[in-house]
């Protein structure tokens, strides 16, 4: 009887403490951890959203800093040793070996180029140093002669990839890529990569504007603004969204005006010329935000109309904010219109 009676308060002591410890985790309020820092010659931003109360915010931090040093070791033409500054002074023609990432972002570029018909091409770093929009700054227009003369070593045709083991390869010796059109998407999935592997659900993820969430901000879809023509903190439309990614690629800020001519940063690889349309922004939805990255700049190149067709073709949801005499207009995809609905 003893026994029995130790065991029943036993059991029942038990019982207490495991429904003390559910009701505790249970209530316990999610919070939103807020990181923030540089990388890329931007900022980035990551919000999370967990009832974890041992996270340890500096060393998530470093983490993640790590993680994006690493990126711009591969990709970041400013850094003297990193992979691509090697790649682009090197005048080999053999296979080169880089890091998986940049393969993988090297080889999208390329799917992405095929698709779009040459509209997006890493390649045309030349010619944006040309167009004093790159190392070589300073309001310049060269000439029809300099421009040809460049344009010889450009053309994502030139440009090969493979892996295991991961290469690239120029096929001509002067060949130089510049992957700032896709690589801060491309670093944000990394960072959803890393948040996802610690078993973080719910986070918002932003790279110098290219975004990708996860789950849900306290129990609602994340609100993601796409800003106004030359503003920098009002909002043209706010979506909702979960677990996706959205990019916008525009001219608001990097431009020059000459003899009462616009010069955008953006850069024809057909024309070789900066782009002339009327298209001042477009908002890629994608579920990778490397994708997203590359399409918008590929659409934003391609202007308005064809664009827009190459979106329809693609399935993308895109919205477009494009210049008239007086204010702008919106143009969007039915795809894009169905996420404003559900929103």
């Amino acid at each position: 009887m003893k026994k029995n009676k130790l065991f029943d308060i036993y059991f029942l002591s038990l019982t207490i403490l495991l429904f003390f410890l559910l009701t505790t985790s249970c209530n316990r309020k999610p919070k939103l951890i807020k990181i923030s820092g540089n990388t890329m010659g931007t900022t980035y931003k990551i919000l999370i959203v967990s009832k974890d109360k041992k996270i340890n915010k500096i060393k998530l931090k470093k983490n993640i800093d790590d993680l994006l040093n690493k990126v711009n070791m591969e990709m970041s033409t400013y850094i003297k040793d990193s992979e691509i500054s090697r790649f682009n002074s090197s005048s080999t023609t053999e296979w080169f070996p880089v890091s998986e990432g940049f393969a993988k972002v090297v080889k999208n570029s390329i799917d992405i180029s095929k698709k779009s018909n040459g509209s997006f091409d890493v390649t045309i770093s030349p010619l944006i140093d040309l167009w004093g929009f790159g190392k070589r700054s300073g309001e310049r227009i060269p000439n029809k002669t300099e421009i040809d003369q460049i344009s010889q070593y450009t053309g994502y045709k030139n440009l090969d990839v493979k892996f295991s083991p991961p290469y690239i390869k120029k096929k001509t010796p002067k060949l130089q890529i510049n992957l700032s059109a896709i690589a801060k998407g491309y670093g944000v999935d990394k960072v959803v990569e890393f948040l996802n592997s610690r078993n973080y659900k719910n986070y918002l993820v932003e790279i110098g504007g290219e975004v990708r969430v996860g789950g849900k901000k306290f129990n609602k879809k994340w609100r993601i603004g796409v800003l106004k023509p030359d503003t920098i903190d009002k909002y043209n439309i706010i979506v909702l969204l979960s677990d996706i990614s959205l990019a916008t690629s525009g001219d608001y800020f990097n431009y020059f005006e000459k003899d009462g001519r616009r010069y955008s940063h953006t850069i024809d690889p057909v024309t070789k010329r900066p782009i002339t349309h009327k298209l001042a922004s477009v908002t890629v939805v994608h579920k990778s935000c490397m994708l997203a990255d590359g399409l918008a700049t590929a659409i934003n190149v391609m202007g308005p109309d064809k664009g827009y067709e190459f979106a329809l073709k693609e399935g993308l949801p895109i919205y477009m904010i494009i210049r008239k005499d007086k204010g702008f207009v919106i143009k969007m995809t039915p795809s894009f219109k169905k996420l404003l609905s559900e929103s």
